[in-house]
């Protein structure tokens, strides 16, 4: 059936100053590398917009009109001190949302075996009122809801291994049975969250930990022996991917010791499970990732391991 790529141009002119890591160039860099002849299989598509409705799945009303009312005609607007907005943010962040949305409709609906959304602002730090870390909307959580209330679906999982902890994510999971987060991340690291013990109300999140300096045996034993059994257990019928890169031994912002093979294997291991769990349908959307050669060598790879899962 294929992998599908969802991603629109709008999403390389949100930008929130010369500044910050979280730049156009980061996209740029990605779609770059799936521009090469090895990706010609790909299904592209343009993100479409999404909707309020969509937004309002998660996030408070209020909070989501105050996003658009607060987008400027020029220059930036400031949200907190990471996150900021220009003239593009609200179209980029709706086109993220848009894409996450029409990912899970198509490969529930069978167009595709798997799906990856390039497109930014990230979104796993928003939290239901606030935006957060880089994020203005929870994009996977917003697809989750869509999945659970569009196409009622009764299990969908998260598994987030950008090596910031995700606690807009999180935060959400937290209190429904069925929905699953599972996170590798640095710890101690921005956001200061993520902790073995934080659970869920039905043990329901599983969190790995990773001391900095951490490496390939650390990520790989957690997953192996933690969040891959518990996913298991869980049983999906949607498996959702936060995928960020910024564990990379590369990157500027994390200490932890991560190489590009390390991803090739996690996005192996994760289809494996959706293949016995969901038949293999997983959607997948670009989170952090900071040094621009290592974000693209490691999107890369991810995006290759689920178009052999696809056949494509």
């Amino acid at each position: 059936m294929g992998t599908l790529l969802f991603t629109h141009p709008i999403c390389l002119e949100h930008d929130m100053g010369s500044w910050h890591p979280e730049a156009p160039a980061r996209l740029k860099a990605i779609l770059d590398t799936l521009g090469d002849d090895q990706f010609a299989g790909l299904d592209r598509r343009e993100a479409p917009l999404g909707t309020m409705q969509d937004i309002e799945r998660v996030h408070a009303a209020y909070y989501a009109e105050t996003i658009f009312e607060n987008v400027p005609k020029s220059g930036h607007v400031h949200l907190d001190a990471d996150t900021a907005m220009n003239s593009a943010s609200g179209d980029a962040a709706l086109r993220a949302v848009g894409a996450l949305c029409a990912a899970v409709d198509s490969v529930l609906k069978g167009e595709a075996k798997n799906a990856f959304c390039a497109v930014r602002p990230p979104g796993h730090h928003a939290e239901v009122a606030a935006a957060m870390g880089f994020c203005l909307f929870n994009n996977v959580a917003i697809a989750a809801e869509y999945a659970r209330q569009v196409h009622g679906l009764e299990r969908v999982a998260v598994i987030d291994f950008d090596g910031h902890h995700g606690n807009g994510s999180q935060n959400y999971f937290f209190r429904y049975r069925d929905l699953f987060y599972g996170s590798s991340h640095q710890y101690p690291a921005y956001p200061g969250t993520g902790m073995e013990h934080e659970t869920g109300v039905f043990n329901n999140i599983c969190n790995i930990p990773l001391k900095p300096g951490a490496g390939t045996t650390e990520f790989r034993e957690g997953y192996s022996e933690k969040v891959l059994p518990a996913l298991r257990n869980f049983a999906p019928e949607l498996l959702l991917i936060s995928a960020g890169f910024d564990g990379h031994v590369r990157d500027p912002l994390l200490q932890l010791r991560l190489e590009t093979e390390d991803y090739a294997w996690v996005t192996h291991e994760l289809l494996e499970v959706a293949e016995t769990s969901c038949n293999g349908r997983v959607v997948s959307t670009l989170e952090g990732g900071y040094d621009l050669s290592a974000l693209a060598a490691s999107a890369g790879v991810h995006v290759k391991v689920m178009m052999e899962a696809a056949g494509a």
